[in-house]
């Protein structure tokens, strides 16, 4: 089959805010928050889900979702690097290694509880999860598990288990009955459900993508960040699948960062289980950069919805690095500037303090020769750029303007290193006095 090049036509991106329906759910919100939820969605052929309550959260919100496929899916997923490994993540890196990253027919996961920290109970509880779900689905080792809320307390898996089979009996191919449902049971301290699906062409044969992800604070990358899947009815060998994730998350879960904190439990994964007729079984493949490359173009998306929902951020924030040695160097460069609390408070206070972005900039620990540096605000409406420093030497600023693009909700930052041709960006978020507020009351 001659293959050319993959063009997404993805239903529910966050850029088409008509196409989205305000939910009785989510009717506090501001009009910006509920345009990201989806109205629609073009699912993959194969694959069911829901989302259901089962008392584990206190306020009796859903917090049981399973995605679950018809047939066996190749498998991949990246996870936490923190010392403090949640049992799930290690029950489902087990399962992967047996398993050789395929057979896998879903994922359960629960909210309300991280099960993280828990010891060798925690291990047998999630345990527990993937043995239900081989009983359901009629098949060994099947799933891969994933659990998100407050570290340090067990599952109550007298609450759980009847959720699991509750969740199981409820699984729909539907958008609002089946996706919108176990986004919605993802949710903890998140605002609003984060939901992608999509379709892509390839020649004249499609594919579908589907992704959910959770997440509002404890996110910063390494290997991995937050919760999260794709699936797809593509087929992708089991050793590709898990290289391809691996270079798309490193793209866009591993480009963003809220608070600098890793959780315990971060995990994204992916499941393929070929029912379109798109097969992808060799890295030669034509097809097979095409797949990677609208498979990272997804992730970023979804990943920046997490971003944009924020715990207490109002502002969403582009760092775009230019002129790298390297793409590692530029985006180490970028990871840091996102990460400075004092770049952050002055992008809430609206303060063009634009020395503190050259200030994080320098101790970044990358190659920096400060009179090739060049500093810009880029405003979102199209409207022209401002320069700040230009190879060192700093511009007069326009205070005023600069009020201005920094009132705006999206701003990009764009820092030109150059020292060669290499980019990278990190999506982050200011630090607002409700981000405290929030963390400070978590538990209670």
């Amino acid at each position: 089959m001659r293959r050319s090049s993959i063009v997404p036509r993805i239903t529910a991106s966050y850029q088409q805010y008509q196409q989205r329906a305000w939910y009785s759910d989510f009717g506090h919100l501001s009009a910006r928050k509920q345009s990201f939820i989806p109205s629609s969605g073009t699912y993959p052929h194969g694959f069911r889900a829901s989302g259901v309550a089962c008392g584990i959260k206190k306020n009796n919100n859903k917090d049981v979702a399973l995605v679950v496929s018809e047939k066996p899916c190749s498998a991949a997923a990246v996870f936490t690097t923190n010392a403090f490994k949640a049992a799930p993540v290690l029950v489902s890196q087990a399962t992967l290694k047996h398993n050789n990253n395929k057979d896998i027919y879903g994922v359960v996961t629960n909210s309300g509880c991280a099960n993280a920290v828990t010891g060798q109970q925690g291990i047998t509880n999630a345990k527990r999860m993937q043995a239900i779900m081989d009983e359901l689905t009629g098949h060994a080792s099947s799933a891969l598990t994933m659990s998100t809320g407050v570290i340090g307390q067990q599952l109550n898996m007298d609450k759980l288990e009847p959720g699991i089979r509750k969740a199981y009996e409820a699984l729909s191919a539907d958008h609002d009955q089946g996706w919108l449902q176990a986004a919605t049971a993802y949710m903890t301290t998140d605002t609003f459900p984060k939901l992608m699906s999509g379709e892509f062409t390839l020649d004249r044969t499609s594919f579908r993508m589907a992704g959910i992800a959770k997440g509002a604070g404890m996110i910063h990358p390494n290997m991995a960040t937050l919760l999260g899947f794709i699936v797809t009815d593509a087929y992708v060998a089991p050793a590709l699948l898990q290289d391809t994730l691996k270079y798309a998350v490193d793209r866009s879960f591993n480009a963003i960062s809220i608070d600098g904190d890793m959780s315990t439990n971060d995990t994204i994964c992916a499941l393929a289980n070929g029912a379109s007729d798109v097969r992808i079984e060799s890295p030669h493949d034509p097809a097979y950069p095409l797949f990677r490359d609208s498979l990272t173009s997804f992730a970023a998306e979804l990943a920046q919805l997490v971003v944009r929902d924020g715990e207490g951020a109002t502002k969403f924030v582009t760092i775009h690095v230019k002129g790298g040695s390297s793409f590692e160097s530029a985006k180490q460069a970028a990871s840091h500037i996102s990460t400075s609390k004092l770049v952050k408070t002055a992008l809430y206070g609206q303060d063009a303090n634009w020395g503190r972005i050259c200030a994080s900039l320098g101790h970044s620990g990358v190659e920096v020769d400060p009179s090739k540096v060049s500093v810009t605000f880029v405003p979102t409406d199209d409207s022209k750029p401002l320069p700040l420093m230009i190879r060192g030497e700093p511009e007069v600023v326009d205070e005023a303007r600069a009020a201005e693009i920094l009132k705006m909700e999206d701003l990009v930052i764009e820092v030109d290193l150059g020292l060669g041709q290499s980019d990278a960006k990190f999506w982050t978020c200011d630090l607002s006095h409700e981000y405290v507020t929030i963390n400070a009351d978590y538990r209670s």
